[in-house]
């Protein structure tokens, strides 16, 4: 009897530590600290191994990303207001004889400045584009991210601001975060951009979760669980009903899926369900051999190119046959 009191004791202590540490976790990942040395912001694979073990108890501490860059060309900073009053700051590029407007979305612990690679582009295709920044990243306001939860209403500012000025041929692109907020706001805000291309979009945000972990080489169970549940805790969401796969089932424009052979965080699971679950048949699926959970813009830039000009070119009308999947090797 005793005995099986002190491992009763043992585990019990154990279960709080792990639910302490998920806590601390969960409100790491979901918090950035203001960065006024403007210290550039690394990634989880970059951390040493002293600094993984720290950040295995206590989470990576992130700090908002900085703007390391600015356009080339002329463009407009623009300021935007999202449903809590927060600034977030935009740059607008406008284009001569636009085609339309492209309207971009940076992922998760970044900035509008690392998608210059992909704004340049699609300016030099012959569109307007606006980049800027969710909450809590580059030059916006705030310190909470909530990983696309919330951020659907930061792109809805973006989309009112380009579609007040009577724009028709609004095009959202995303990356990682950023695509997995068009497809949770586009049903949510029941915004209707003509086309759509996402990059590496996660399917839920607790596949997310084991995304992180993998990258910090953390066992996914039960530690993806407990964040998930201090995380929703914490930030007032509910993560298992955060499911961008099931958001994709009410696109119904044409939608372009990139996705990298190589990323750790996005498996090809993930991809498979959100281009199967996606309601249109005006549908692409990329997939690029070299790439990770990175820009595909400037790792493989002229097959990136390529198949963007190619969509975009593509006629917006229903095909006559379904297409079930167009993978580019």
């Amino acid at each position: 009897m005793l005995m099986l009191r002190r491992i009763g004791l043992v585990l019990l202590v154990l279960f709080i530590l792990l639910n302490i540490v998920s806590a601390f976790h969960a409100s790491r990942f979901t918090y950035f600290y203001n960065n006024p040395d403007k210290t550039p912001a690394r990634k989880a694979e970059d951390y040493s191994t002293s600094e993984l073990i720290q950040a295995a108890f206590f989470g990576l501490k992130l700090k908002k990303s900085v703007i390391s860059d600015t356009p080339k060309i002329p463009y407009e900073t623009i300021r935007l207001t999202n449903e809590y009053g927060q600034r977030l700051e935009g740059w607008y590029i406008p284009a001569e004889q636009a085609k339309g407007t492209v309207i971009l979305c940076h992922g998760h612990a970044s900035n509008k400045s690392k998608i210059l690679c992909e704004a340049d582009y699609f300016h030099a295709l012959g569109y307007n584009t606006l980049s800027f920044d969710f909450r809590a990243h580059g030059n916006s306001d705030g310190n909470i991210c909530t990983i696309g939860f919330r951020e659907t209403n930061d792109l809805k500012a973006a989309y009112d601001f380009v579609a007040k000025g009577k724009e028709k041929n609004i095009i959202l692109w995303g990356v990682s975060m950023g695509a997995a907020t068009i497809l949770k706001a586009i049903p949510e805000h029941g915004l209707k951009p003509a086309r759509v291309i996402l990059e590496c979009p996660f399917a839920s945000l607790y596949d997310a979760i084991q995304g992180r972990l993998r990258s910090m080489h953390i066992p996914a169970h039960p530690v993806s669980e407990l964040l998930a549940l201090w995380g929703g805790l914490q930030r007032s969401m509910w993560v298992f009903g955060y499911r961008p796969s099931e958001s994709a089932k009410q696109l119904t424009m044409p939608v372009l899926l990139n996705w990298g052979a190589k990323d750790p965080r996005v498996l090809r699971h993930e991809t498979d369900a959100i281009f199967e679950n996606l309601g249109t048949s005006r549908k692409q699926l990329v997939v690029f051999e070299n790439s990770a959970h990175q820009s595909f813009c400037t790792v493989e830039n002229a097959k990136w190119q390529a198949n963007i000009s190619r969509f975009l070119q593509t006629s917006p009308k229903p095909a006559l046959q379904p297409v079930t999947e167009l993978e580019a090797r």
